[in-house]
């Protein structure tokens, strides 16, 4: 994996780590949630749900993949596009909850990526309808530009402005349920968008045994751990208890996959006339046939659950 990607990730371990150890004066105390990872006392008492960043949920954005960006991947492997990967809008109907809304917002949001970067324009319409339908559902459909959406959609060329309306329509969410004391929905759309995104990977993998793929879904292993932290903040609320029951479920399994860096030579590159460092470290993933295969039938359990509702 780039050092960049790594250094981002980095990045956004810090900003958890100093959100939550910052509300207990005691930092060697807590539940420990992993060897990397631990959960202060003060998330396991009575205390309401702590206030999050809006940093934390930029960051989380950035570090999980881009829908569109993970699609990319996908149909640079020469991947065929397969309709069957994506969670038919007909399932939407189960999402009639604030919460389950909000989640199939992530869900849906991550295949309508999938559709725009093979120009699938027959079928855009329709997500973004299902994706407006959803937004409109939590009370935030006016932070998406829709007309620009349908535009750009029509068009692969313009793939980076999909990449940032999509960050920008989230950021605008997040501090608009944050302002409503919702940023709870902010966590289940993030959720939505992460299993959705690890489920097309893994149907990709199952089906190539490309080891880009599978490189990706080992991945997922440093993600995982920061999203559930944000998960436990809410974790009193029975839909997001169950959620991170489930989500806990595909974590476990994480723990047989192995991931190492190596720092490489830096080069100099120049981006846009200014000369800039570029990091050159490898990332190794260590994942076994087998956990491979554990993790790609829970992935696939855990997302057909969700589409219930």
């Amino acid at each position: 994996m780039p050092s960049s990607t790594m250094t981002r990730r980095f990045l956004f371990f810090v900003v958890v780590a100093i959100l939550f150890s910052s509300c207990n004066s005691c930092r060697n105390s807590g539940k420990r949630l992993s060897d990397d990872f631990v959960i202060p006392d003060s998330l396991n008492s009575e205390k309401q749900p702590l206030e999050i960043s809006p940093s934390v949920i930029s960051d989380m954005v950035q570090n999980i993949s881009s829908p569109i960006e993970t699609a990319a991947v996908i149909k640079g492997l020469k991947v065929p596009f397969n309709k069957d990967y994506i969670a038919n809008t007909k399932f939407s109907e189960n999402f009639n909850t604030n919460f389950t809304k909000a989640l199939g917002l992530g869900i849906y949001g991550c295949d309508l990526g999938y559709l725009n970067m093979y120009g699938k324009t027959s079928l855009v319409i329709d997500y973004i309808t299902t994706v407006r339908s959803l937004a409109d559902g939590i009370q935030v459909g006016q932070f998406f530009d829709f007309s620009t959406l349908k535009r750009l959609a029509t068009n692969n060329e313009n793939i980076d402005s999909l990449v940032l309306i999509s960050q920008q329509s989230m950021t605008r969410i997040d501090t608009y349920l944050k302002e409503n004391k919702r940023s709870n929905l902010s966590v289940v759309i993030v959720a939505g968008v992460w299993i959705e995104g690890l489920y097309l990977s893994s149907m990709v993998a199952q089906e190539t045994k490309h080891q880009r793929m599978i490189e990706t879904i080992g991945e997922q292993k440093e993600i995982i751990s920061p999203l559930m932290l944000l998960m436990n903040n809410y974790k009193k609320d029975p839909n997001m208890a169950r959620l991170i029951q489930s989500f806990e479920e595909i974590k476990s399994l994480y723990s047989e996959v192995k991931i190492t860096s190596e720092v490489g030579e830096p080069t100099a590159v120049e981006v846009n006339g200014v000369l800039t460092i570029k990091p050159n470290d490898i990332q190794k993933i260590d994942i076994s046939d087998e956990t491979l295969q554990k993790i790609i039938a829970k992935v696939q359990e855990v997302r057909a659950k969700l589409l219930k509702g």
